[in-house]
């Protein structure tokens, strides 16, 4: 198999203001974080290290899903900018397609297309608009732009009399359609998508999904997924890794993830079981995290 995208001990951390709301008294836990320099009333926070991504490493093969799952703030989406080349890994290194992220920028640029949960627009044209210029952006003539455009919203099931809307007059759910027509008009050969169908209803994810497959079959493009939806997961990814304070801490098809974690007695839990074993979390606490 070729290898299309690779990462090798990644590492990337930030510098953050250190959290108030983990205080736990003047001598608990969170007092050493707290302590602030105060220089003619002016208070500055005193900023610690985050480690978002810890020493990661794995390949994705060529014309392969990749899936990503972890918890909020596990280091998802810092991994899928790694790669778009958005931020540069603090170790380590990250390629595509055999182009270094941090030396050759631009042309791992010129193979990807990225969809994010927070996509950006001009939000006063309309859906069309915003992939007519996309599209000369790419390259692709007036007319052929149009063409695109128009072809893949009615694909993904874009109504037709809103494609001229503004976008800031669309639900959040249409923009996210746009977002992710954009990506897929140009059948890039590898493709980010950073919970892609986030704010979509079910008729509306199962098109995206349907979609996704299809560009994977008819062209052979190369997929990392990160969601937050296990049968999204189960359906779409051929391999999926399980990132958890920054570490994956597995990596397996769907099948074989949930096998693992069977009692012996001929039950195989789900892909959802198997997640929260991985992550020692429990349902309770993954619906509060996604604000359910």
């Amino acid at each position: 198999m070729i290898s299309a995208i690779e990462c090798i001990h990644a590492s990337k951390s930030f510098r953050e203001p250190a959290d108030r709301g983990d205080r736990a008294g003047r001598n608990g836990p969170g007092a050493r974080a707290l302590r602030v320099l105060r220089v003619l009333d002016l208070v500055i926070p005193r900023r610690v290290r985050v480690d978002a991504v810890k020493d990661v490493s794995f390949q994705v093969n060529k014309g392969e899903i990749f899936g990503i799952l972890g918890p909020n703030g596990s280091g998802k989406s810092t991994l899928v900018r790694l790669i778009a080349t958005l931020l540069t890994p603090d170790s380590g290194t990250v390629t595509v397609f055999g182009q270094d992220v941090a030396s050759d920028r631009l042309a791992v640029r010129r193979c990807i297309n990225r969809v994010s949960v927070e996509a950006a627009f001009f939000k006063r044209l309309s859906a069309l608009e915003n992939l007519e210029y996309a599209a000369r952006l790419y390259g692709l003539d007036a007319r052929e732009g149009k063409r695109r455009a128009e072809a893949i919203l009615e694909r993904l099931g874009f109504p037709h009399k809103k494609v001229t809307v503004p976008l800031e007059n669309l639900s959040r759910g249409m923009q996210q359609k746009v977002a992710i027509a954009r990506a897929l008009m140009t059948a890039p050969v590898a493709l980010l998508l950073d919970e892609p169908t986030t704010g979509l209803d079910p008729v509306s994810k199962r098109e995206v999904q349907d979609f996704v497959l299809e560009v994977r079959r008819t062209h052979d493009t190369t997929v990392i997924l990160t969601t937050h939806d296990m049968q999204e997961a189960e359906r779409l990814c051929d391999r999926i890794a399980v990132i958890h304070n920054g570490e994956f801490v597995a990596m397996d098809t769907p099948e074989n993830l949930k096998a693992s974690f069977g009692d012996g007695n001929g039950h195989t839990p789900t892909l959802e079981e198997a997640f929260f074993r991985l992550t020692g979390g429990n349902v309770e606490d993954w619906l509060r995290e996604q604000g359910e």
